[in-house]
């Protein structure tokens, strides 16, 4: 598998595809920088070959999430290589900047909306089994009654009666999930370059001290689905079914909460000079109110002026003030 990936990075140098070109730069001409470069290379190469990722500029594409590990852990590795992130270069910024960056990845990771993305397509299929089954429910029950037999007739009229509760249940869900998937979307775009720069900033202190032990960058957000929910979701036919399960009640009101969130860190990133910060801002600024300071401090004493300041003063108002 190294000598793949090695092997990797010498065919990128051979043909400088768009995408290297972009990550890492012109391939060098020297032989030493041109193997720096490719050794740089082998590991995008070796992630875009291994999850054909083929964007034609860009090197990875965005951060994958939790529910992929051996994907993301690739994706740090290739991440690594890159070295910058949104025009900041880590490498020369000092260990306490790299820290409060790095502690940015949990903010910004704990206001993401629910990945839904599994159950959104489950509700999709479901919404389409669903009518399936009334459209051939009715054709039995129509061709039962024709013969005659109106047991039949009515169990299968009973049971597109349950397919039709079924897809309206499975629509409700679909349509709530997008929209939890189209807000995840926006969170996505809108924290891109803070939490790369937080990985950035974790590769460089674990570059910087190798044997100091650091612990994993972990993200905040939600955990997906599981089963029992799952199960709570896709109910069998002729199963009693509920409006909204447990795990779906709260769905409707994510997307609201996370615009308003959205907002709010769109208009504290507005009065920040430097985009590259933002991320140290949201999270300092959330934290507290306009008019608080970022430190507790003490009231500022009294200081008394001296006596010999105060007769000054006096001579200085029993003066008659010169004419002009």
């Amino acid at each position: 598998m190294d000598d793949r990936i090695q092997r990797l990075g010498q065919h990128t140098a051979q043909t400088a595809p768009a995408w290297a070109i972009t990550a890492l730069g012109p391939v060098p001409v020297d032989p030493a920088a041109r193997r720096d470069w490719a050794r740089g290379a082998a590991p995008i190469a070796a992630y875009r070959e291994m999850y054909g990722y083929d964007h034609p500029g860009d090197p990875i594409g965005p951060e994958p999430g939790h529910q992929a590990p051996d994907q993301r852990s690739a994706w740090y590795q290739a991440f690594t290589a890159l070295g910058r992130a949104n025009g900041l270069d880590v490498r020369a910024m000092p260990d306490g900047r790299l820290w409060l960056l790095r502690d940015t990845y949990a903010a910004q990771t704990a206001w993401a909306p629910r990945y839904t993305g599994k159950e959104l397509r489950l509700s999709r299929l479901g919404a389409f089994d669903a009518a399936l089954g009334t459209t051939r429910a009715d054709a039995e029950a129509q061709a039962a009654r024709k013969a005659g037999d109106h047991d039949r007739a009515a169990r299968h009229e009973h049971l597109a009666a349950s397919y039709r509760a079924m897809r309206d249940h499975y629509q409700q869900q679909q349509q709530a999930l997008a929209q939890v998937m189209a807000a995840r979307e926006e969170w996505e775009q809108a924290t891109a370059g803070s939490r790369r720069l937080a990985i950035a900033a974790d590769a460089e202190l674990r570059r910087r001290h190798p044997y100091q032990k650091i612990e994993p960058l972990r993200s905040a957000e939600p955990a997906p689905v599981g089963d029992t929910e799952h199960e709570q979701a896709h109910p069998a036919p002729g199963q009693e079914i509920s409006q909204m399960t447990p795990w779906t009640c709260g769905l409707p009101a994510q997307p609201e909460e996370f615009r308003a969130a959205l907002h709010s860190r769109q208009a504290l990133n507005a009065s920040t000079a430097d985009p590259g910060w933002n991320g140290l801002d949201i999270l300092f600024s959330a934290s507290r109110t306009s008019g608080q300071a970022a430190i507790l401090q003490p009231p500022k004493p009294a200081i008394a002026p001296s006596t010999r300041i105060l007769e000054r003063a006096a001579e200085h108002d029993a003066e008659p003030e010169a004419g002009g």
